[in-house]
């Protein structure tokens, strides 16, 4: 208020915020050094005292309407005559809001950190392994919450596995390069990329093999923009040099890595697959989906550096384009991966010849998937349920391969009945546009009579069959363009039934016939060299 001598005065708390707001700037050299608690502790303490009467009163008019310290505030401004002094006055006001804002938000960080290390049950030993059971995202989560679970998450066990896939493409090189850094020798696993996230029903098979601008494209309220560099932030997208991390330190992060899945980083190429490989030697379970790799360059690369590898599914980017598979690079293939004991090569351009070397030769193999292979007519079975190789069969997926013969599917379940592949459990010759004939593969086929599917139901009862057929007719003129498409497969079992599926049981059986698979022309595949269909094709980016 204004007295009768033209001065202003104010209440007790106004009074105390003004001096808060009046307090004089420390100088460099008063708050570079710290006074000794032996100099002068009575002024120091009482200073200190005074400040903090001060903000206790200032706190206090957090209790006041707002219109009043408005008012207040506004009648302190105008108390300066000078223009300077008044906008002096409204930065020192905001500055010490933010200034307050901070030393709030700061003493609620320690309360609850003080809180939860009394709370917390668990010791920090336990508490790491917890947390090395969570998924990498809730890690992260949980990681924010204070400063005793931000401790704990930083433990290089915690990142031993880590999953950074998403539906759009959101994590780049940096944060790659950073979780790897975390875990140190202590990775064991590492997956990465983006994977399509639509729903699907029980036996559909929706394609893994996915492009970067389709996911944003379906994903709501993202923009193809996001890929790129905006604001000074690193963009989200993937590149070649994102597995890079595994080599560093030595190659201590890839040394003990065990899995490795890599999902539709599409400016990976082989030259920077095939380093990734060369720094994990004890790899046992690999995983390539959507990659603009070649499928002889990947194997050799496998066949070079993972000689402990139990495991490789590889699905192609592109359905039927990929004709580079060698019967050399199969025969190192065998040689030098004895252990592998799964196998999926999925929209590849294959060869009966070549998938006998890869079948037969594979001791350990049980479980084979060369789904939406373009070239496979399944004379590669010929033969085979006799021998070492195939005679360990447990799963046999053929599904939707467009060359695969009625006659060949015949022989095979003739040769079931016979008492060959004794340990086979489960067997997919489904195809959504039928088997090709023997005389025409255009010529589609969707009830065989050829096939003993009602015989192999009655003495095979432990064999899951599944034959599920599309009704007669629907055979598309343009099923080569289809076959080239980018449909393809999951990696999931589908043990869909319908109409068409029927599932059936195990017992050995062996082709009562000595002629070998393909052009092999009744030779073992593992001993002949033949002419390859084509050379090397080279993935242009997109």
């Amino acid at each position: 208020m204004i007295t009768d001598n033209n001065k202003i005065s104010y209440p007790m708390a106004t009074t105390d915020t003004f001096l808060l707001l009046h307090q004089p700037p420390s100088s460099p050299s008063s708050t570079a050094k710290r006074p000794c608690p032996s100099q002068n502790p009575p002024t120091t303490h009482n200073h200190l005292n005074h400040i903090d009467n001060l903000l206790h009163s200032f706190l206090s008019l957090s209790d006041s309407p707002s219109l009043s310290l408005h008012l207040s505030l506004h009648n302190l401004i105008d108390s300066f005559p000078s223009d300077s002094d008044q906008t002096a006055l409204i930065d020192r006001a905001l500055k010490m809001g933010s200034m307050l804002l901070e030393a709030a938000k700061h003493s609620s960080r320690k309360r609850a950190s003080n809180h939860n290390s009394l709370t917390w049950p668990l010791p920090p030993d336990l508490t790491i392994k917890v947390f090395s059971m969570l998924d990498t995202q809730s890690l992260c989560y949980a990681s924010a919450t204070c400063s005793l679970f931000n401790k704990c998450a930083k433990d290089s066990l915690c990142y031993s596995n880590l999953d950074l896939t998403t539906l759009v493409p959101k994590v780049n090189n940096s944060v790659v390069s950073t979780m790897i850094h975390r875990a140190g020798k202590a990775l064991r696993s590492l997956k990465l990329g983006v994977i399509p996230g639509a729903a699907t029903s029980l036996g559909s098979c929706p394609p893994l093999a996915h492009n970067i601008s389709n996911a944003i494209v379906e994903a709501s309220k993202f923009s193809w923009n996001d890929k790129r560099s905006r604001q000074g932030r690193e963009s989200p997208i993937l590149t070649r040099s994102c597995l890079s991390p595994l080599s560093m330190d030595g190659g201590a992060p890839g040394a003990l890595l065990r899995k490795l899945y890599l999902y539709n980083i599409e400016r990976m190429d082989n030259a920077s697959l095939s380093g990734a490989l060369s720094a994990c030697p004890s790899l046992l379970d690999l995983e390539i989906v959507g990659l603009h790799v070649e499928l002889r360059l990947t194997l050799m690369s496998v066949s070079a550096h993972c000689h402990l590898i139990e495991r490789l599914f590889f699905e192609s980017s592109k359905t039927g384009r990929d004709d580079s598979l060698k019967t050399q690079t199969c025969l190192e293939l065998v040689d030098n991966c004895p252990h592998l004991s799964s196998l999926s090569l999925r929209g590849f351009k294959l060869h009966d010849y070549k998938v006998r070397v890869l079948v037969k030769g594979l001791q350990k193999l049980k479980y084979v998937d060369f789904s939406t292979s373009y070239s496979i007519t399944g004379s590669f079975l010929r033969n085979l349920g006799d021998c070492s190789g195939g005679n360990s069969l447990e799963v046999l997926i053929l599904r939707d391969c467009m060359h695969l013969k009625e006659v060949e599917i015949g022989r095979l379940l003739t040769a079931i009945l016979a008492g060959d592949f004794k340990l086979l459990a489960h067997l997919d010759i489904s195809n959504r546009e039928g088997l090709a004939s023997e005389g025409d593969w255009y010529h589609r086929c969707y009830k065989s009579s050829i096939m003993p599917l009602k015989q192999i139901l009655e003495t095979r009862p432990d064999i899951c069959l599944v034959a599920d057929y599309p009704s007669e007719g629907s055979y598309i003129d343009s099923f080569e363009t289809d076959c080239i498409s980018d449909q393809s497969l999951p990696s999931q079992l589908s043990f869909h039934t319908s109409d068409g599926s029927i599932f059936l049981s195990t017992s050995e059986s062996s082709y009562n016939t000595d002629q070998g698979s393909g052009n092999e022309d009744g030779q073992d595949a593992s001993h002949v060299i033949y002419e390859e269909s084509s050379d090397e094709i080279d993935f242009l980016p997109l």
